[in-house]
């Protein structure tokens, strides 16, 4: 990751995500999570306070350090243990079937394999475990998702590797069985909806 990437991506995520908006998204994607949970792009620990009481520890996957370092006054303040368990979502350490539900909050968009990372939630999900997201990705009205496709490049490039264009939905569903899913633009201007159109649901493994 260059300079860009590893000083100044982490703080502006920080400040963009940490709207009253996308607490109520970050909220709705934590509801029901309990046992052991693993979070993938743990970030800056914006969801720390959203993890319901049931949750007994959080295993967290975040690849940059100044994410981690922002996130500590917030780990701080939890009453569950909270451990950096790796760096990279694609190939995680864990056991087959070592957890009991996996998070991911505006993860899925930057991970460069995204399917492989899907898999890899299936597998260490225990077999009645679920996995909880809450994403921005591909829009369905086809003007919007024009401009994605136009501006994806230069969002990648700004805001360390994050598509505009991946059907979040779609690929989850591809490896595991989506129970609840639902779909909005954040509220804003109309210029803003290549960037907000969001998922939030829950899975589990595929029967």
């Amino acid at each position: 990751m260059g300079w860009w990437t590893d000083r100044v991506v982490p703080r502006v995520t920080d400040k963009l995500l940490d709207a009253p908006d996308v607490h109520k998204m970050r909220a709705q994607a934590c509801a029901g999570l309990s046992g052991k949970v693993l979070e993938i792009g743990f970030g800056s620990g914006l969801n720390a306070d959203h993890y319901p009481p049931e949750v007994q520890s959080i295993a967290a996957v975040e690849p940059s350090d100044l994410g981690w370092r922002l996130a500590a006054s917030r780990v701080s303040r939890l009453a569950i243990p909270v451990r950096r368990v790796g760096l990279d979502g694609q190939r995680l350490s864990a056991s087959d079937g070592e957890y009991d539900a996996v998070l991911s909050t505006f993860s899925l968009c930057t991970i460069p394999d995204v399917r492989l990372a899907l898999s890899e939630i299936r597998r260490v999900l225990k077999p009645d475990g679920t996995f909880h997201f809450g994403e921005h990705g591909r829009a369905p009205d086809p003007s919007v998702a024009r401009w994605q496709d136009r501006l994806e490049p230069l969002n990648r490039a700004v805001m360390g590797g994050c598509h505009l264009t991946r059907p979040i939905g779609e690929l989850v569903g591809e490896q595991l069985r989506v129970t609840e899913l639902d779909t909005d633009y954040a509220p804003g201007p109309r210029a803003s909806r290549p960037f907000s159109f969001r998922y939030v649901g829950r899975a589990v493994a595929a029967s």
